[in-house]
């Protein structure tokens, strides 16, 4: 009977569509997506090309001269791209605004859909961390953000663009909040005079860019791996991080600290026992929960670096772990878009 109730959790959870166990990648299964997206982003590596699925607004292979605002919705776990690239379209305020979603595949997902063999695809969870894709060549996942910001870039077919707002929730918060801080997005997009955002939905851990953290370093002897990669920079970094993790630690948190960055979580995703939420005691060493870890590290960041952050923490009042709830809560649409009406700011 046991055994059964947990199925049956486990089966309304997927179907829910939330989203990951926020700092590991195993711990849960999930199902192969119902939808592969049916776009492609040509991903070029060093040993060649791969593509990535990706669903866009408007017809972007052509200039696009009255768009002046995009944003990029990274999905979480279970990979439901379509779902949350048609929510925020119904969001966005009209024409001005493009919505890109990309999507990362699993081998799963390959399988039950006979996705073409150039199409990139992931190992469990790593496309949230920086991971190379199993295939068919081995580019990370933030190498396929590079390429996309560097499209959005382009000023032939983007010659108004003024912003750019790079949004992920759950485990597209992770991906987000370690992207802004080890990847190429704010240089390139700079060299094209375009502004860039980050909003950070939700994630089920960050990564600290020192070896502090909110209640002070775990012992060694109980947690030694605390402040590896995902949760920090003191080893087991994976490609793509490990070029910008030469820039040492003091240089690199300056940078992120810069950033125009917005941590967005619903006050009431506070379940410490949540089923995805993840319980290494590097994720336990940032906090409870997901909103306690959203509040942690924003004070942790604004007790460091407070002269020179340029950083936001705004919550959804009463959303628990649902995309789309805080994603177009007001201070969600603030965000994305610059919509007025965020009143729900704080974190000190």
């Amino acid at each position: 009977m046991h055994r059964q109730w947990k199925r049956d959790v486990l089966l309304l959870a997927v179907l829910a569509g939330t989203a990951w166990l926020g700092g590991t990648a195993s711990g849960f299964e999930t199902p192969p997506v119902k939808t592969v997206l049916e776009g492609r982003l040509v991903v070029r590596g060093a040993t060649g090309q791969g593509e990535l699925p990706v669903a866009v607004s408007q017809d972007w292979s052509k200039p696009l001269p009255d768009v002046t605002h995009a944003v990029i919705v990274v999905h979480g776990a279970h990979r439901a791209a379509a779902p949350l690239f048609n929510g925020v379209i119904a969001m966005a305020p009209g024409p001005s605004t493009l919505i890109i979603a990309p999507q990362f595949l699993i081998a799963k997902d390959v399988a039950a859909h006979a996705v073409p063999d150039n199409v990139l695809r992931w190992g469990n969870g790593h496309w949230a961390t920086a991971g190379d894709a199993s295939g068919p060549i081995a580019v990370s996942s933030y190498d396929a953000m590079d390429t996309l910001l560097a499209t959005l870039g382009d000023r032939s077919r983007f010659p108004s663009l003024r912003r750019v707002v790079f949004a992920g929730f759950s485990a597209g918060g992770q991906l987000t909040q370690r992207y802004a801080a080890v990847g190429h997005g704010p240089e390139i997009l700079s060299r094209s005079g375009i502004a860039l955002r980050f909003v950070v939905g939700s994630p089920g851990s960050y990564l600290y860019l020192n070896p502090g953290r909110p209640a002070g370093p775990p012992q060694a002897a109980t947690c030694p791996e605390y402040d590896q990669w995902p949760h920090g920079l003191g080893g087991g970094l994976p490609r793509y991080p490990e070029k910008a993790a030469r820039l040492g630690e003091a240089a690199l948190e300056q940078r992120y600290a810069r950033l125009d960055l917005v941590y967005l979580v619903g006050t009431r995703d506070n379940d410490p026992n949540h089923w995805e939420l993840g319980t290494s005691c590097g994720a336990e060493a940032e906090g409870a929960d997901r909103y306690s870890r959203a509040v942690n590290y924003y004070r942790f960041m604004k007790g460091r670096d407070g002269a020179i952050l340029n950083q936001r923490f705004t919550t959804a009042p009463g959303m628990g772990h649902d995309a789309l709830a805080v994603l177009g809560s007001p201070c969600g649409r603030a965000a994305l878009f610059d919509i007025p009406g965020c009143t729900a700011q704080g974190g000190d």
